[in-house]
């Protein structure tokens, strides 16, 4: 690998003193759930490949050294301060992405879904998606929940602000569930897993699948920003960009990489940009995305919590799953939470000094497609989303029932995400909010999983991709992130996404060993 040593599995693009050009059986395109996920099955089967990402790479035993405000910097994109421009009666919704080896994985809380049954059967009966059907995804399941070990959180992990919400719903009628996350059984109950987990016990892709993918050889290079894939003779065969290793991460010396096969994995909102630049062409690219919509509701309670003694996140609650509302137990690091309470001066220094007084909870909403990306004024993307009416209401059901838990546990005030509106005290102020018109923009939203931008299909009209994963028109250019994934799936998609991407990657061994057979066979 001309100007790359020889002997380094990861290597920092940013250091390198020149470009390169270099030749693979793959080129994957991002090292986040999805990449790290293809590239090590790959790998693992005997193909050449190399992995570029565009973030710096980082030992997971550093990161868990990393203050929350330290991983903010170095390994959110733009710091944390990604979010989609809302249209209409919709709020601005900030964005929680990765940009580092490990990608978003890094900075999940560690919950492991599936796809919930109804999802799976829409697939297949809607959008005649047999090959991704919840009986064809099973193996590709089982894999990825082997390796990222993923066990159900123990009751003693539950913070006392997880516990305040489980017996305020108790008596409200509502079931509260153990979680499963990808932590195994070494989780100290740290409580800051968004930004590095001090134990090393969560399972993100650096820690379960790197060190495979550089045991069979595999390579990636950090820093690396991929601007565009090569196509000859209407076949994909490569890519091409530059390193990042000028002044400040300015782009700096070229690289080219020849390959076999190129996977994209650069995620919803980047991967369109990068397929449209290879010359497709799709009615559904870029367009159709989703993001489950979330909130979080802060309640006070008399006596002390320190509610970051625990699991980030330990319980759930599906009841009201028909109506497309979740609700994730959640408490994230002391400082992140102090400043995002409301208020200024006094006010917002005799909140932070009550922290350990405050217990939170999360609503999510399976949402329709209201987001479509597009090229920004810099490297970065443009995601406009609408949210529909619909699910501006169960956004609003799912904080006023969650004010409801909090106040039925006896609770002295919720402080509601919506800017301007004082801490509530009673269940009828609760539910005045869920009827009240208010101006959506008000509304503090954040999501984690944008989703759906180069979506599979069976026909090239519906979708960007096919059931392989492999863009229709564009031979040899596959998908296998998240923006692939058919429709909103209203759960946490780290484990959706790492067996979606498993499939793929069997599937493309598969089509790598027969053409590596038939060239044995030709010579």
């Amino acid at each position: 690998m001309t100007g790359i040593a020889s002997s380094a599995s990861v290597v920092h693009g940013r250091d390198l003193p020149r470009g390169f050009h270099h030749a693979c059986d793959v080129v994957v395109v991002g090292s986040g759930a999805s990449g790290m996920t293809v590239a090590t099955l790959l790998a693992e089967a005997g193909h050449d490949v190399l992995v570029l990402e565009e973030g710096p790479y980082y030992r997971h035993e550093d990161i868990g050294r990393f203050e929350p405000s330290t991983s903010l910097r170095r390994l959110f994109r733009e710091a944390g301060m990604v979010a989609a421009v809302g249209v209409g009666q919709t709020p601005i919704i900030s964005l929680t992405l990765g940009r580092a080896v490990g990608g978003s994985s890094l900075l999940t809380g560690g919950v492991c879904y599936r796809i919930p049954s109804a999802v799976h059967a829409d697939w297949v009966e809607e959008h005649g998606l047999d090959a991704v059907s919840e009986r064809a995804l099973e193996a590709a399941y089982e894999e990825v929940e082997r390796r990222i070990r993923v066990r159900e959180v123990p009751e003693a992990l539950r913070s006392e602000s997880t516990n305040r919400f489980v017996e305020g719903a108790q008596r409200l009628g509502y079931t509260m569930r153990s979680l499963r996350r990808n932590t195994g059984d070494e989780c100290e109950g740290n409580g800051r897993c968004n930004f590095g987990c001090p134990a090393g016990a969560k399972r993100s892709v650096d820690v379960a699948y790197l060190p495979s993918l550089v045991a069979h050889r595999g390579r990636i290079v950090s820093d690396a920003l991929v601007e565009g894939v090569v196509v000859r003779n209407g076949r994909a065969c490569g890519v091409r960009g530059r390193l990042l290793g000028g002044r400040y991460g300015a782009p700096s010396h070229r690289f080219e990489v020849d390959a076999r096969a190129v996977v994209v994995c650069s995620g919803t909102l980047h991967t369109p940009e990068l397929l449209s630049r290879a010359g497709l062409r799709s009615h559904a690219l870029g367009r159709l995305v989703t993001l489950h919509p979330a909130a979080r509701v802060v309640a006070t309670f008399r006596d002390k919590l320190d509610g970051w003694d625990g699991a980030l996140q330990s319980c759930y609650s599906d009841d009201l799953e028909s109506e497309g509302i979740l609700f994730n137990g959640v408490y994230t690091a002391v400082n992140v939470i102090a400043a995002g309470l409301p208020g200024i001066g006094p006010t917002l220094l005799e909140r932070t000094r009550k922290i350990g007084h405050l217990a939170m909870f999360g609503t999510m909403v399976h949402d329709e497609a209201g987001g479509h990306v597009t090229a920004g004024l810099g490297r970065e993307p443009t995601l406009v989303y609408e949210m529909a009416p619909r699910d501006l209401m169960r956004l609003k059901k799912g904080m006023r029932v969650l004010a409801e838990m909090a106040l039925e546990a006896c609770a002295e005030q919720v402080i509601l995400p919506i800017f301007g509106m004082p801490a509530i005290t009673s269940r009828k102020q609760a539910l005045d909010m869920e009827r009240d018109p208010l101006d959506a923009r008000r509304i503090e939203c954040m999501a984690f999983h944008p989703l759906g931008s180069a979506r599979m299909a069976n026909d090239p009209r519906r979708g960007t991709v096919d059931e392989s994963g492999e863009c229709f028109g564009a031979p040899g250019l596959f998908v296998a992130d998240g923006s692939i994934l058919p429709t909103s799936i209203g759960v946490n998609s780290q484990v959706p996404i790492m067996a979606m991407a498993t499939r793929i990657a069997w599937r493309l061994e598969e089509r790598l060993s027969r053409a590596r057979s038939l060239r044995t066979a030709s010579v």
